[in-house]
């Protein structure tokens, strides 16, 4: 059986030497290379040719991320397994978003790392358990349609007011004389609300301040 060819790219030799050692029981893997910087791993895959790139993050002349990016603009064939310490979402996300494959923490134990490998090499996605919930997370939320709190959110303070005003019944010229502003830029903060909210008309304003507690409809 064919084995597949690891890269191990990261900054800290003695990490580099104990994958190494830790792969080298496996007779289906075998590690061709070794890259101390992004930039380094991008050279040495186009040179040897691995199936999967054990790619960290942290590292200098050319970080993980960047090395990712540049490996998908090759259009090179190996698969990018990142090995870090970070488990924060963004660095998760980020990285996912780039190419790669997979994310497994450097505190997993050596059998996960294992499976990783075959995983990505055989075309599957591999996330470590403890980081594929805030994967999960951001993206259920990036799908949920904003709610009217959300919405809300996006008005500036003074937008606030007048919409709270404009909900109550006031007119453009009453609007005008409590907040001390010109008729003409009570309309232009009118007009913002509206684009803000995507509503068009007076009623489904009111609507909306209801559903957010600007007014009060139980008197």
């Amino acid at each position: 059986m064919k084995s597949i060819r690891v890269l191990i790219a990261d900054d800290h030799a003695v990490l580099r030497d104990g994958i190494r050692a830790l792969l080298g029981v496996y007779d289906d893997i075998e590690v061709v290379g070794e890259a101390e910087d992004g930039l380094e791993a991008v050279e040495q895959a186009a040179r040897l040719k691995p199936d999967v790139v054990l790619m960290d993050i942290a590292m200098p002349r050319l970080g993980g991320l960047e090395a990712t990016l540049e490996l998908r603009h090759r259009r090179s064939p190996a698969k990018v397994l990142v090995l870090t310490q970070y488990d924060n979402k963004e660095y998760i996300y980020t990285m996912l978003k780039a190419g790669a494959a997979g994310y497994i923490l450097k505190k997993a134990a050596g059998t996960e790392l294992v499976s990783a490998i075959r995983a990505v090499h055989s075309g599957q996605s591999f996330l470590h358990p403890a980081v594929a919930k805030a994967v999960v997370d951001r993206y259920v939320a990036e799908q949920a349609p904003e709610g009217p709190e959300s919405l809300y959110e996006h008005l500036s303070d003074r937008e606030k007011e007048v919409l709270k005003l404009l909900a109550e019944g006031r007119s453009n010229r009453e609007i005008a004389e409590l907040l001390t502003l010109s008729v003409k830029t009570v309309m232009a903060h009118r007009a913002n609300i509206m684009e803000k909210l995507e509503i068009h008309n007076r009623t489904e304003l009111v609507k909306f301040a209801i559903r957010v507690g600007l007014v009060d409809v139980r008197a």
